[in-house]
């Protein structure tokens, strides 16, 4: 028979004769490595279940256009590679306009989005009906529902009509031919009108004034005085008084309310005013509590075509990481060249990383507290073994037996309670965190192989260190004082 079996046998057969002892030490070690297994294991995937949890509260990053840069989908696409698709959860866009309603001779904020990812990035929308599919759908706030009477398949027509927007230098960009009007301030705030034809080079072919409102044969003449309208033909728009026309002798404001009437009729004949409208099917209703619920919502394909614009106001974000990764994520897209930069929602940011981090440190508590009870109880059990063999311990140490010998031995057991309390542990503790985990988040856990070998492992590291206080008094023992009954 080799040494080690024999050890082997040496330790086995200690262990069953004291089997009531050793039992409470295998428990022991048992509970502590089934505590040690689940928590760890519910410590590194606290991370992944708290981040699950907290984005039901919202997005937690924004991407907003810089200054003078236009954000679209096809940037924001690029932006997003900056961050693994493992870690985003989901990332919407918004174009917020004002539409009008003609039939309620209302206008309402108008938001374009992704259904897709609003369900993603804000699954606190409770929404009474369904999220729009198709095309010409839409969802709106309850608070406008309450507001029209509207309900789900209600048909509503919108119509958008941006601002009257300036073309700019009139230098560059003449009038068209045909009949203009305008109409500007002259002496006394009184109004004055013209009336002008252009031809097709958008030069002035004939002049109308009306200025009865003007002083009487002093203002007035300036819409009856020939030489001075007949300057005014073959001119182009816009015009200077002084340099392009002269006043009328003591008639100056009113000559130069002509002036003014005549650049604003070219102003409102170059305004460039775009109207369209489309008829939408409501789909669902949407109540947060929130500003939500004073927003139409509808998909930006919809919005794009209604408007002609293609950009976007802001990104919501969604993204499952602690704060360090979500502040290297934002750095990364403002660095990214994109026209754009990212603001971390902070109220959601730091909550999350407060709660992960204090109930981590619970976790890592709470083990090394049931770990040293584990050590204490083995110790226990391990000393009072040692108290029973006192007689067998000193009988061996006369008959030759040395320190290590025996300090091996009481080492192998404890080990050996180690290494197979450990095993039971490891099992057990991923169950114990599955069940945790099924009850605090309401979600399964994932197993962690790497973790199997380090709880035994842990295990055994404790058993021996429990064992070398009593393992000092089994080689302290005086062969001679035991023999003597003493």
């Amino acid at each position: 028979m080799t040494k080690r079996k024999m050890f082997m046998r040496m330790i086995t057969a200690s262990l069953l004769r004291r089997r009531s002892r050793m039992l409470i030490a295998l428990l022991s070690i048992a509970v502590g490595a089934t505590i040690l297994s689940g928590l760890v294991t519910i410590y590194y995937d606290v991370p992944r279940q708290m981040g699950a949890q907290f984005r039901s509260y919202g997005a937690n990053m924004i991407l907003l256009p810089d200054e003078n840069e236009t954000m679209t989908v096809e940037k924001l696409d690029t932006a997003l590679e900056m961050i693994p698709a493992d870690n985003l959860v989901g990332a919407t866009p918004y174009r917020y306009v004002r539409l009008d309603m003609p039939s309620r001779q209302q206008s309402f904020t108008t938001a374009g989005t992704d259904f897709s990812q609003v369900v993603k990035t804000s699954p606190y929308f409770s929404v009474e009906g369904e999220y729009p599919e198709g095309r010409r759908e839409i969802m709106i706030g309850k608070e406008i529902a309450d507001t029209i009477g509207a309900r789900i398949g209600t048909s509503i027509e919108l119509s958008y009509k941006p601002a009257v927007e300036d073309l700019g230098d009139a230098s560059e960009d003449q009038a068209s031919a045909g009949v203009l009007t305008g109409s500007a301030e002259g002496f006394n705030e009184a109004m004055l009108g013209v009336t002008v034809t252009l031809d097709d080079d958008a030069k002035i072919v004939s002049l109308e004034v009306d200025a009865s409102s003007q002083t009487e044969n002093i203002g007035s003449l300036v819409g009856t005085d020939r030489n001075f309208l007949e300057q005014f033909i073959g001119k182009t728009l816009p015009l200077k008084m002084g340099e392009d026309v002269d006043a009328l002798s003591g008639a100056t404001i009113s000559s130069q309310a002509v002036v003014d009437a005549l650049n604003s009729a070219r102003r409102e004949e170059n305004a460039v005013v775009r109207e369209s409208s489309e008829r939408f099917n409501v789909t669902g209703i949407l109540s947060t509590g929130g500003e939500e619920e004073s927003y139409i919502y509808m998909s930006l394909e919809d919005l794009q075509k209604l408007t002609g614009e293609d950009a976007l106001d802001v990104a919501e974000l969604s993204v499952s990481a602690g704060a360090d990764e979500l502040d290297g994520y934002s750095e990364a897209i403002t660095q990214s060249g994109q026209g754009m930069h990212s603001r971390l929602v902070k109220r959601v940011a730091k909550s999350e990383a407060s709660v992960l981090g204090k109930l981590q440190a619970l976790v890592f508590l709470v083990t090394v507290v049931v770990l040293l009870l584990t050590m204490i109880c083995v110790s226990t059990t391990m000393m009072a073994v040692v108290s029973e063999r006192r007689r067998e311990i000193g009988l061996r140490k006369a008959l030759g037996a040395s320190d290590t010998s025996i300090r091996k031995e009481f080492l192998g057991e404890g080990m050996f309670l180690g290494g197979l309390g450990g095993l039971l542990g490891a099992v057990l503790g991923f169950v114990f965190a599955q069940v945790v985990s099924m009850n605090v988040f309401g979600s399964s856990i994932r197993f962690q192989p790497l973790l199997l070998p380090v709880t035994i492992a842990v295990s055994m590291a404790i058993a021996a260190v429990s064992c070398q206080l009593p393992i000092k008094r089994a080689i302290a023992i005086d062969p001679a004082v035991v023999l003597k009954g003493e």
